[in-house]
């Protein structure tokens, strides 16, 4: 399936929440939707799962719109908000079969469903307990059985990790990764970009409603880069492995007049910052060879998501 937001608008009285907002992702893809507080994140979210509507523009599900067929629209889409309701006279597998009925789930059906979804988000223990009594992590596992219950092939999450403690993030990311694998196309909006980064293969970059950038990390990053050489900044991270003499690399590599902020990984390969990378790396490599030194291998590091970003954004709000 494709998602296609396009030029999606949506005004409250004076103040233009989302301006023109265009974006693509597909089955299989876990995207990223990031942005300063006030961005639109939530506003967009809510049009594309039918619960608003847009003041302009459309999203399309292979080709069916949300404007005009939001119903249709509603059968390929699970929604899972920031909250989670806090009834204390409903239990969890009340509320899961309320939901299913919603979805016009019938007798043998439903109770497969609600089986299904029980077990995949491990509520088994926790079905017969009412909600407000339920942890945060808890709670956002009923809010996901909630938006997997009719089998969408869409995911719409809003802040999905937000106040997770890390062994629910890990379980939750674990999970992502699973629904992503059955060709279900995830969008999720998150403050925690380095969460983001270990799951995500694409991002929608916002701010002030406006769409400041979107597509494959790859994609983005490329853009960055670009951009960066247009501005003759044209500085690179570099990571450099060496079979022995650690400390002599780093004394040859802090030598060369275009190397800076020279530093150890974990692993124990050094990264370095290098003016002019495109200009300096084979003859700083050269240097290195010629000294003895035992390189085993170099590579130039992509950006990740959070340098992606800060780049991207001016961090301007509404």
């Amino acid at each position: 399936m494709e998602i296609k937001v396009q030029n999606l608008t949506r005004v409250f009285g004076t103040a233009t929440a989302v301006d023109n907002v265009t974006f693509s992702f597909r089955s299989g893809d876990i995207f990223g939707f990031i942005g300063p507080n006030g961005a639109g994140k939530t506003t967009t979210i809510r049009m594309m799962s039918t619960l608003d509507m847009p003041t302009s523009g459309d999203i399309f599900y292979d080709g069916i719109s949300a404007v005009l067929y939001p119903e249709e629209v509603r059968k390929v889409v699970g929604y899972m908000p920031d909250s989670l309701p806090d009834y204390k006279d409903v239990l969890v597998w009340e509320y899961l079969d309320f939901v299913a009925r919603g979805f016009n789930l019938k007798g043998k059906v439903r109770t497969q469903r609600l089986r299904s979804v029980e077990e995949f988000t491990d509520l088994g223990e926790m079905r017969n307990k009412p909600l407000n009594v339920l942890s945060k992590g808890m709670k956002q596992r009923v809010s996901l059985a909630r938006a997997l219950i009719h089998d969408p092939q869409v995911l719409i999450m809003d802040e999905p990790a937000a106040g997770l403690d890390p062994r629910a993030r890990l379980e939750l990311r674990n999970l992502l990764k699973i629904l992503a694998g059955q060709k279900k196309a995830i969008l999720l909006s998150s403050h925690i970009l380095s969460e983001l980064q270990d799951i995500c293969n694409g991002a929608v970059i916002i701010e002030q409603g406006k769409l400041l950038s979107a597509g494959s990390l790859q994609e983005m990053s490329r853009e960055v880069r670009q951009e960066e050489s247009l501005q003759e900044k044209k500085s690179g991270t570099v990571i450099i492995e060496c079979a022995a003499e650690p400390e002599k690399l780093k004394l040859k590599l802090l030598e060369h007049p275009a190397v800076t902020e020279v530093g150890e990984m974990p692993d124990g390969r050094l990264h370095f910052t290098l003016q002019e990378w495109e200009r300096n790396l084979t003859p700083l490599m050269a240097d290195l060879f010629n000294a003895g030194l035992p390189i085993t291998g170099f590579r130039k590091e992509e950006l990740s998501l959070e340098e992606l970003f800060m780049r991207i954004t001016a961090g301007k709000v509404q």
